[in-house]
């Protein structure tokens, strides 16, 4: 086996292999050296605050070439001036290779106008910040729809959300200042409802129920009756209800008192005016003193006197009956008593006098 690996013809294909590998290895660097100009490197030159015009004539003179990529705005350089250069001036490149400039643009990025409109004011102005825009003037118009944004301008034209600006530009917002009071309703009997939707929304009102006669949806019939009346006052915002026909108000004139009675009350000024007068809500308190309370006097106490008995004496037959008359005995206190006693019944006597009392009638008896 051994002595077959040392014939002379293995040993000659083992050659030839080792010579075309060899020869292909240095075919190979050979290509890499002139395909990528091996040896051959340019310098970079420096175009730093030069134009992007400038720079770019630079550096295809060189035999570069060159990517050219928008910076972050700088006021304080020119717009378009370059700014860096990648790979640093003043090394060296290979020919082709791609230098990357920076450039100062002519203005800042562009950024989307947020969705505002319909927002109140407070939150629009903290979006608008969060994007990069100042709020010049702020313009008060009347609308129900008070503190909210009605429009945002552009050097006086409106713009819609989502409109590129350049940032940090000065935008106008529209603001709404509330409804106005008391404004005059507009005449539209004998418009089209299309006219009288122009007018009201002219007028700051809104349409409310519009009724068509035949049931349809017709713009092109005449306005007939209209609530609230022509010439009365509103504010801003009320919602106005039309009805509408083909044919003339002079034609609907029944119509018209049906919904006068409805919608026109009549009021009835002969009665005269009631007069109200202000009565304070708290009345004013009466600090004067009140009179003593009245002590009632004690009643004496009363001593009935002893009732006497009336006798009455048979008459004779043909005889009248006599009446006599007996007078009430007082009991009087007795002598025998002790001597405090009796000047305890006078001290009684003298301080509580009683009234006499008349003696009551006797019944008499006749046979």
């Amino acid at each position: 086996m051994l002595k077959s690996l040392f014939n002379w013809k293995v040993l000659l294909n083992l050659l030839v292999a080792i010579g075309v590998f060899v020869g292909l290895v240095w075919l190979t660097f050979r290509w890499l050296e002139y395909h990528t100009n091996h040896g051959q490197e340019i310098p970079v030159p420096n175009v730093v605050n030069k134009s992007v015009h400038d720079a770019i004539k630079i550096l295809d003179d060189a035999g570069l070439e060159y990517e050219v990529d928008s910076f972050k705005y700088d006021p304080k350089y020119r717009p378009f001036q370059v700014l860096q250069v990648y790979p640093s001036p003043g090394s060296r490149v290979k020919d082709g290779r791609a230098i990357q400039i920076r450039v100062n643009p002519k203005t800042w990025a562009k950024v989307a106008v947020p969705d505002i409109i319909n927002k109140y004011s407070g939150l629009a102005f903290q979006r608008l910040d969060q994007v990069g825009l100042k709020v010049g003037d702020t313009i008060f118009e009347p609308s129900i729809q008070k503190d909210a944004v009605l429009r945002v301008l552009f050097k006086g034209n409106p713009i819609k959300p989502g409109s590129l600006l350049p940032r940090f530009s000065t935008i106008d917002v529209v603001i709404g200042s509330g409804p106005m009071r008391n404004i005059s309703i507009p005449n539209v009997v004998g418009l089209t409802v299309k006219e009288a939707r122009g007018v009201i929304a002219r007028s700051m009102f809104e349409v409310g129920l519009v009724e068509h006669e035949d049931g349809g949806k017709d713009e092109s019939d005449i306005i007939y009756y209209q609530d609230p009346a022509a010439g009365d006052v509103r504010d801003q915002g009320m919602q106005m209800d039309l009805w509408a026909s083909k044919k003339t108000p002079a034609e609907l004139r029944d119509k018209i008192e049906q919904l006068n009675s409805v919608y026109r009350m009549k009021v009835d000024t002969s009665l005269p005016p009631i007069r109200y007068e202000e009565v304070p809500a708290h009345p004013t308190p009466n600090y004067e003193q009140a009179p003593p309370p009245v002590v009632p006097k004690p009643e004496p106490a009363k001593t009935e006197a002893p009732k006497t008995t009336a006798s009455v004496a048979k008459p004779a037959s043909g005889t009248t009956a006599t009446k006599t008359d007996t007078k009430p005995k007082t009991a009087t206190a007795g002598t025998s008593g002790s001597g405090s006693n009796t000047s305890s019944n006078n001290k009684t006597s003298t301080t509580t006098q009683q009234p006499a009392q008349k003696p009551k009638a006797k019944k008499v008896v006749v046979e």
